[in-house]
């Protein structure tokens, strides 16, 4: 990120007519980040503006002091990375941080934009994937988003281990098994799949899923209704997983034009 991906800082707007740095009077809680950048003058920058719009900003100049820093046993709600750093990239940080039992949303603000950068993260179990040019406004708003939506969940919490026939859910540490077999979802997967099948016989809208996946409002692909063939890749590559582990595996239902469900026809 240090060479060919270098921002220019001063092309990051720092006040916006929409979406406005919180004043200091402002009662609006601090959400706190951790964010890795190699990059010093981006970090201290993005950080401070970050700041300014009222976040709690913990940076790091490497993923593996990021890493270091989990393992002491840091507070914060969402993790912002960088896409290429040294030791560790921010890509390959984050199945160490599901390994490590992170479970928090991680978006990319990253200046790679093309669509297969994109993809990879959130096969990944990214959130969501800011380009740097959007500037601090664009990106502070994302993360409220984010934040305000994993304060009010969009299923059903249950305390301890959730059993349903053959499936076993583990909110605590998001592993799902099948016939006790790790079927190695990625965060969002166990999400949709937590949502389904604590809907168990009923059927969940695409627009529910699409939640699920990224956060209430948040709006991607062609036309009003361009989230379904997001949601249906997202659904192919869970029945793929499960199939890996049981090849008879038929229990996501769809229900052509309205959702999915949890449980056979």
């Amino acid at each position: 990120m240090t060479t060919q991906m270098k921002e220019d800082v001063s092309a990051w707007p720092s006040s916006n007519p929409v979406f406005k740095p919180v004043d200091s009077g402002e009662s609006e809680r601090k959400i706190r980040v951790a964010f890795a950048e190699d990059d010093d003058d981006f970090r201290e920058a993005v950080s401070g503006e970050l700041t300014d719009y009222g976040f709690d900003v913990t940076s790091f100049a490497d993923g593996k002091l990021l890493l270091d820093a989990f393992a002491q046993g840091i507070d914060v709600e969402i993790i912002l990375l960088d896409w290429s750093m040294p030791s560790v990239s921010g890509i390959d940080l984050l199945p160490k941080l599901r390994q490590a039992g992170v479970v928090l949303p991680v978006v990319f603000l990253t200046g790679r934009t093309q669509p297969a950068y994109e993809k990879l993260a959130l096969d990944r179990g990214a959130l969501d994937f800011v380009d740097k040019s959007r500037g601090v406004p664009i990106l502070a708003q994302r993360l409220r988003l984010i934040a305000d939506s994993h304060k009010k969940p969009t299923e059903p919490e249950f305390e301890g281990n959730f059993h349903c026939g053959r499936l076993l859910l583990k909110p605590g540490i998001s592993r799902a098994y099948w016939d006790d077999a790790d079927v190695n979802l990625t965060l969002t997967e166990f999400k949709i799949v937590y949502l389904l099948a604590s809907s168990i016989g009923t059927y969940v809208t695409y627009r529910a899923v699409y939640d699920c996946m990224h956060y209430v409002g948040f709006i991607a692909g062609s036309g009003e209704n361009g989230y379904r063939t997001n949601v249906r890749s997202c659904i192919k590559r869970i029945r793929n997983k499960f199939r890996a582990v049981d090849p008879d595996f038929a229990e996501i239902d769809n229900y052509q034009s309205f959702g999915y469900r949890w449980g056979k026809a």
